[in-house]
């Protein structure tokens, strides 16, 4: 069993994770402690000025901050692995619940905005693919190219404005509403931001999903399929689009990925809880447990995502099991 799993390259791809996630760890544990200023001062502002020596000298102890870096980093890898993700001292919570609340808003926003690109992006793909360098094909490349040259908090304002100047459609100036609290208004105030995301990302599958058909489409078992009478739909969604899934599931899991730690921007515009802006405050105030923690929660479902990319089209492709 152990010979087979290493043949197919999963044990090798969960080991790969496992050090990307211990450099993750490092790299942001050492660009925090690069930052301007020190936790204390963030918490307190002005009023650490008036912090004595022993005052600062028993909240750095408090923090942990007077131990050798090396010390707070095992430190706080141990922890960690114990499920001790650290205090937020702006919340005055847990980093263990914050993360908790707002990792399935994000998740959510991904989501809807991953399902939003899919629908624009594949279809747009297949047409520009169905007539190389015709007009329907330059149409196609012209959405995919003002998908990646728009940036995304351009786009969200210029719809917060219209949309709400000239139609009064403001569902975000509310108090956030969670899912399972009330549907309606949360897929109203998911709506923009799932757009502008799902916009953005929509242009690099459908860039992939033209690239994938139209070489699946040159391909020989296509020529016979098409000599041998099989109707253009059945022959574009049966035999070419299904051999073309690889290099849209790889795009797609990178995409979804880059969605969970991405929207930071798209999350302070629409005023979305999740765990981008999070990470904003945090680096604000300085709270280094709070940073590090999510951050690295962050890449851990980063990580995930990719290795089931990678165990979904050892599915979808029987040719990359036996690689």
């Amino acid at each position: 069993m152990l010979d087979t799993l290493l043949h197919n390259g999963v044990v090798r791809r969960v080991a790969q994770s496992v050090f990307t996630l211990f450099g993750v760890a490092v790299v942001v544990f050492v660009v925090l402690r690069a930052i301007p200023g020190d936790q204390i001062t963030a918490n307190l502002g002005t009023e650490a000025a008036a912090l004595t020596p022993d005052q600062r000298a028993a909240l750095e102890s408090y923090y942990g901050l007077d131990q050798p870096l090396l010390t707070q980093f095992f430190g706080w890898l141990g922890n960690i692995l114990t499920g001790n993700l650290g205090f937020s001292a702006r919340a005055q919570t847990s980093v263990a619940d914050l993360t908790l609340q707002a990792l399935p808003v994000t998740f959510e926003l991904a989501v809807l905005s991953i399902l939003l690109a899919l629908v624009i992006g594949i279809p747009l793909g297949m047409l520009s693919a169905s007539r190389p360098n015709s007009a329907r094909d330059a149409t196609g490349q012209v959405v995919g190219l003002a998908g990646l040259s728009v940036p995304a908090f351009l786009l969200a304002t210029t719809l917060t404005s219209v949309l709400a100047s000239r139609f009064g459609f403001n569902p975000n100036g509310e108090p956030f509403a969670r899912f399972f609290d009330d549907p309606l208004l949360n897929l109203q105030q998911m709506l923009l931001p799932s757009l502008v995301l799902g916009f953005g990302v929509a242009a690099p599958i459908l860039r992939t999903t033209r690239t994938a058909v139209l070489e699946v489409a040159s391909d020989d078992f296509v020529r016979t399929a098409r000599a041998k009478g099989v109707p253009a739909r059945r022959l574009q969604i049966r035999h070419v689009l299904r051999n073309a899934l690889v290099p849209i599931a790889t795009m797609t899991g990178l995409q979804f990925g880059y969605l969970l730690g991405g929207a930071v921007v798209v999350e302070q515009i629409f005023s979305i809880p999740g765990i981008g802006r999070q990470v904003l405050l945090g680096i604000q105030q300085n709270e280094y447990a709070l940073v590090q923690s999510t951050v690295l929660v962050i890449a851990l479902a980063f990580v995930l995502v990719n290795l089931l990319t990678d165990l979904l089209y050892r599915i979808i492709d029987p040719r990359v099991r036996a690689a």
